[in-house]
């Protein structure tokens, strides 16, 4: 083949190389606008994985990169005129310098052709002077190419919050730091890592309002180092910051950083005599990762292996084997993204986690990709992350002499309710009531949760009047014959377990009068519907919900009535903790979501307008649940779907809330309208629990897709929630807590003594299974 890679940087260079080897009759030429040996960035990051592969590429130049490697496992964060530190993380650093030049000369070593100080400007021009079969597009973040085929590759760029300079220094860092400082006009932090001998990277981020209030735009380069110099001068020991982008002016080497996602990596281009030439995104030309997780140039290096082993080991035309290529790395390469999306949205929002102790933020840094677990740490650094649980469970009133205490079972207290661990069986529909009425099914189905070592156990939505109920299947709290059956379940896992017992009150709006789960779910009865209620008259399923009535302020007064004499009948049964159902489309919070409360009057429009009457119904709860025992609210935290809530809504969601008496926030979404589009994945709910609990300033309970209790250590340990709501899991599994724990090796766990014949076994088993 005859190959053209624009652009000479780790990509081009690599696919250059790899192809070469693979056919020394492949012909290949890299055309760099830069001349020989230029670079304008300092060190770069690998780590041991990808040095593995990189190995098995090419051992010649992976062997002369691992030489000049400075290689360091601790990581040091540096918070609140703390320092701490943690290791077993196997970093590697390099200047980009360097890694270019050992490429460069391997290249020309196995031969291919390196063309320094040529632009390109047309793809198909480069093409018809060598005569190419295949055109790489590896010209970086600002690629004409992909901008001239976007048409194409349906590049979607976003341009972060936060400002940063690339910097070096000469002091030498024995650890990756990252360093936090604050001023009067904000937060700044600076990456720092030693990446050859006698030089440090030391990158300088902040958020564009700090930036802006500080007035680095107005400054010149020299100047805007010298600030960052003062910022940080207790870390650099009286070493100068070095800027090596001396062809920029001004405060234009403070950039803000593009994440690209491109929807196609090829494109097919037809030259003058009818050949079929195709041009391929690589490296930042295709996708960029925030420095922050140190995955930029791995990405690039990895994409010229995937295209290469393609080319090589895929059967069929070159149009197969591109389009393999673009589905194994979009893959891989969205994995990625997604864990520098949660490290860049940490980074941008250090203010979020300013409250936290130094030794829970350091545990929030480490963890802020979500690609390092709980136990991943205890592989990383044991003696560290015990540490931390053991800090942790103090300021949870745990402690033990012989033992750390995993963050999942450490106790939480809330008014004059204390849980046993941090695991709360979610309110989950089960449809096996009549007339509202709970029987045997939820006496077992309740009690064997309780045994099950969970703290709380939640009833499903119980309906506060007939009408409000779901479907007929689901639990009522409006008669004496329901209080009775609730109270005998209460009284029964009182008496057999150490767990607390709740119930969601809530009314189904526009939702209720519908089939059971599962039947057909959220469709009508197809006899004895009710009339049903919302805030502004609009059914659920266009054309086929019943069209529901807006309410009046008649209504409004029945409704709160309705809550109030539910919330007498809960304590009367002796549940321990109320939740109020605010959201998933049902009455409350069909008031709450712009979607559907379309409403003139003094209940809709503005956010806190449309709280109105959420806030009055919690306020008249509050008055009459007793004082002792705590009010949580579910609220949908995003409607998924253009217009809805969002995040920054559920933060104002959660301060209103809280003012109104709320306790502690269940962070859920959706289910508001059937548009919505949701973006699943583990615990993908868990950063509105997190935005919540740590910009609102409210306990919050996390809930969506947490499956493991490795998770939820993670969740507890890094601040994100308080609690965590356990649904799907736990209807495969009444022990799941258990299980869990033995599965993660805990033994000190409750059991009931009744089970403990059972206790050893299951310990011994996870113990013997291959890890």
């Amino acid at each position: 083949m005859k190959i053209v890679c624009i652009g000479g940087g780790p990509a081009g260079l690599y696919f250059g190389l790899l192809m070469k080897l693979q056919d020394p009759k492949n012909e290949i030429v890299v055309v760099e606008r830069n001349r020989p040996y230029d670079t304008f960035g300092w060190g770069v990051v690998f780590s041991d994985a990808t040095m593995d592969n990189l190995r098995e590429a090419d051992p010649v130049s992976a062997g002369t990169i691992g030489d000049a490697f400075n290689r360091w496992d601790d990581i040091e964060i540096h918070f609140k005129d703390r320092s701490i530190r943690s290791g077993g993380h196997g970093f590697i650093g390099i200047g980009r310098k360097k890694l270019l030049n050992i490429l460069q000369a391997r290249c020309e070593d196995v031969g291919v052709k390196l063309v320094f100080e040529e632009y390109v400007e047309d793809d198909q021009t480069i093409a018809r002077k060598y005569d190419a079969d295949l055109v790489i597009a590896s010209d970086g973040v600002n690629s004409l190419t992909r901008r001239k085929y976007q048409q194409t590759f349906r590049p979607d760029i976003d341009e972060r919050r936060c400002r940063f300079v690339w910097l070096g220094t000469k002091k030498v860092f024995d650890a990756f730091n990252f360093i936090f400082v604050q001023n009067e006009h904000g937060w700044f932090q600076a990456h720092a890592y030693r990446f050859e001998d006698g030089l440090s990277t030391f990158i300088v981020e902040t958020p564009e309002q700090t930036w802006q209030a500080a007035g680095i735009g107005e400054m010149s380069q020299e100047e805007g180092i010298a600030y960052c110099e003062r910022l940080f001068a207790p870390y650099l020991d009286g070493n100068p910051l070095i800027c090596n982008a001396t062809h920029l002016r001004g405060s234009a080497i403070w950039i803000r950083f593009p994440r690209v996602i491109c929807g196609k990596w090829v494109h097919w281009t037809t030259q003058g005599d009818g050949k079929q030439v195709p041009v391929v995104l690589m490296g930042d030309a295709a996708h960029t990762a925030h420095f922050s997780i140190g995955s930029g140039t791995k990405l690039a290096l990895e994409d010229a292996i995937e295209l290469a082993r393609s080319l090589k080991t895929i059967s069929g035309s070159l149009e197969t084997q591109l389009a393999h290529y673009e589905a194994v790395r979009s893959v891989e390469v969205l994995k990625i993204q997604n864990a520098a999306r949660n490290s860049t949205d940490w980074f941008e929002n250090v203010e979020r986690y300013a409250s936290l102790e130094p030794e829970q933020f350091a545990y929030s840094l480490l963890t802020r990709s979500q690609r390092i677990s709980h136990e991943n740490l205890r592989l990383r650094d044991r003696e560290w992350l015990e540490g931390y649980e053991t800090w942790l469970a103090s300021q949870a009133g745990a402690t033990s002499a012989d033992h750390a205490v995993p963050p999942m079972l450490t106790p939480y207290r809330i008014r004059d309710v204390e849980l046993k661990n941090r695991i709360v069986v979610s309110p989950t529909a089960m449809y096996s009531c009549e007339n509202g009425v709970p029987g045997d099914f939820h006496l077992v189905h309740l009690g064997s949760r309780a045994l099950g070592g969970a703290a709380l156990v939640m009833v499903e939505m119980t309906a506060v009047s007939p009408e409000a109920r779901a479907t007929p299947g689901c639990p009522g709290l409006w008669n004496d014959e329901q209080t009775a059956a609730f109270a005998h379940i209460v009284k029964f896992l009182h008496a057999n377990s150490s767990a607390r017992i709740g119930i969601q009150l809530g009314h189904a709006g526009r939702r209720a009068s519908t089939q059971l789960g599962w039947q057909k779910m959220d469709h009508p009865l197809e006899t004895g519907n009710w009339p049903l209620v919302s805030a502004s008259a609009l059914p659920y399923l266009p054309g086929v919900s019943e069209t529901p009535r807006a309410m009046t302020r008649d209504d409004m007064d029945r409704v709160r009535d309705d809550f109030v004499a539910a919330a007498r009948r809960a304590n009367a049964a002796g549940f321990d903790w109320l939740e109020l159902q605010a959201g998933h489309g049902y009455l409350l919070s069909c008031f709450i979501s712009p979607i559907t409360n379309q409403r003139d009057d003094e209940y809709g429009g503005s956010l806190e307008n449309r709280m109105a009457f959420p806030l009055e119904v919690l306020r008249a709860v509050r008055r009459v649940w007793p004082e002792a025992k705590p009010i949580s609210v579910r609220i949908s935290a995003s409607d998924w779907v253009e217009g809805g809530i969002g995040g920054d809504d559920a933060v104002q969601i959660g301060r209103l809330l809280k003012a109104a008496g709320a306790d502690m926030i269940d962070c859920s979404s959706g289910e508001v309208t059937p548009q919505q589009k949701p973006i699943y994945g583990r615990m993908y709910q868990t950063p509105f629990a997190d935005r919540v609990r740590n910009e609102a300033q409210v306990p919050t309970i996390a809930v969506g897709a947490i499956t493991e209790g490795d998770q939820v250590n993670g969740i507890i340990a890094s601040g994100r929630a308080d609690l965590c709501a356990i649904s799907r899991p736990y209807l495969a599994d009444p022990a799941w807590l258990l299980r869990e724990s033995a599965k993660l090796g805990y033994r000190n766990v409750e059991w009931p003594p009744q089970y403990l014949f059972a206790k050893e076994q299951m310990e011994r088993a996870f113990q013997r299974a291959p890890s």
